[in-house]
C-alpha cells in the first residue's frame, strides 16, 4: 500500500483547492493511505475530504521557523514510512520535514528555489496553468505527465447529525430561506466589500422573505458587528462558530454573497449557489470552484492589485460595487439554480 504525506496550505481557500488532488491521487492509487500535515484549525476541513485518511497538527504557525520542533516532527513522521510527500506551499520552510524525515519522494513546485530538499522538483509554467487549482491537481501525476486545465471541482461532504446540532446550539431555524453573507476577508481589506453594502443588500433580502446569516470568524466580529448595526434584523454568526459549525451551516443556505475568502470556497465546495465579490483580487487565479456561481466585479483599470490595502486610498473596486448590483446577481443564480 502505497503512504503519501501532503504538506497541506495554512489557508481555508487553498487547502479547500487541494481537494480535487487527493481525488486524483486516489484516482491512480485506490488503495493508498494519504495524510495531510496542516494546521489544527484546518482540521474541519480534511475531516471533510473523503480521500484524507488522518490530519496531522503541525506544531508551528505561520511562517514560524521552529527548527527543534521540525526535527522532532520529522523524526516521528520517518516512522510512519511515507513513500512520498508532496508539498503544496512554495515556501523552503514547508520542504524542511519532508527532507528531515527521509521520505524518499519529495514532490513540489520549485518555489523559493528548493532543489535539494525536494527531489521530484516541478518547474511552473503559469500560462498552461493559471489558477491555483490546476497547480496542485498536477502534482498528483508524473512529472512529464501532460498537464490540463480541466479539474474536477472540490468536494466537502457534511453529516447531517452534526448539522443538526449546530442549529440547536445557537438556536436557529430554517423556517425561512437563508441566504449567507461571508463579509470577511483575512488577506485584507482591500478584499472585502463595505459593510454598508451588505447591509443594504441584507435589508433588501429581508424585505423579500428571507433570513440572512452572517457568517465569519472571530477575526470578522467587527464588520459583522458593522453590518448587524444597519440591518439589525440580521442573524450575526460571526465568531459564534467554529469552523465545523460555520461549514454546516453554509449548506442550509439558499445562496451566499462572499468575498474571495475562505468561506467562498467554502460554499463553492458545498454546492449551494454562490455569487462572488471580487475586488483586488483576479477571479482567473482563484475562482469558485463550482458551476452555481456568479462573479461580480468591476475590472477597473486598477484591479486586480492584489493588495491587502488599496494603494491608491479610494478601494473603487468594492465602494462602487453596489448592492443593486450584487441583488441582480443573486437572483440570477438562484433562479438559474431552481430550473
Amino acid at each position: 500500500m502505497k503512504r503519501i504525506l501532503i504538506i497541506a496550505p495554512a489557508w481555508v481557500g487553498d487547502a479547500i483547492m487541494a481537494q480535487p488532488m487527493y481525488a486524483r491521487l486516489k484516482q491512480r492509487y485506490p488503495q493508498a493511505q494519504i495524510d495531510v500535515l496542516a494546521p489544527a484549525w484546518t482540521r474541519p476541513l480534511h475531516a471533510r475530504m473523503a480521500e484524507i485518511n488522518e490530519a496531522i497538527d503541525a506544531p508551528f504557525g505561520h511562517g514560524e521557523l521552529k527548527l527543534r520542533e521540525r526535527w522532532k516532527l520529522a523524526r516521528q513522521l520517518k516512522a510512519r514510512g511515507y513513500d512520498q510527500v508532496i508539498v503544496l506551499p512554495n515556501s523552503v520552510k514547508s520542504a524542511l520535514v519532508p527532507l528531515l524525515a527521509g521520505i524518499a519522494t519529495r514532490t513540489g513546485w520549485v518555489g523559493e528555489m528548493r532543489y535539494g530538499l525536494l527531489n521530484d522538483v516541478r518547474m511552473l509554467d503559469p500560462i498552461k496553468l493559471p489558477q491555483m487549482v490546476q497547480r496542485f491537481y498536477a502534482l498528483a501525476d508524473e512529472k512529464d505527465a501532460p498537464r490540463t486545465q480541466q479539474v474536477p471541482h472540490p468536494v466537502l461532504t457534511i453529516n447531517p447529525a452534526d448539522r443538526t446540532a449546530a442549529l440547536q446550539k445557537l438556536g436557529l431555524s430554517t423556517d425561512q430561506p437563508i441566504i449567507a453573507i461571508c463579509p470577511g476577508a483575512e488577506y485584507g481589506p482591500a478584499k472585502r466589500w463595505p459593510a454598508r453594502h451588505a447591509a443594504e443588500l441584507a435589508q433588501q433580502l429581508q424585505q423579500d422573505g428571507a433570513q440572512v446569516w452572517l457568517f465569519g470568524s472571530g477575526k470578522d466580529t467587527e464588520i459583522c458587528a458593522e453590518i448587524a448595526a444597519l440591518a439589525p434584523q440580521v442573524i450575526n454568526l460571526a465568531g459564534k462558530t467554529s469552523l465545523a459549525e460555520a461549514i454546516d451551516l453554509l449548506s442550509l443556505a439558499k445562496v451566499a454573497v462572499c468575498n474571495d475568502s475562505g468561506l467562498m470556497h467554502v460554499v463553492a465546495a458545498l454546492q449551494r449557489p454562490l455569487v462572488a465579490v471580487f475586488g483586488s483580487s483576479s477571479p482567473t487565479f482563484t475562482p469558485p470552484l463550482t458551476l452555481k456561481a456568479k462573479v461580480v466585479t468591476l475590472d477597473l483599470e486598477c484591479s486586480p492589485c492584489f493588495e491587502r490595502v488599496c494603494p491608491l486610498g479610494h478601494m473603487d473596486c468594492l465602494n462602487k460595487l453596489t448592492p443593486d448590483r450584487v441583488l441582480k446577481a443573486l437572483k440570477e443564480i438562484s433562479a438559474s439554480c431552481n430550473e
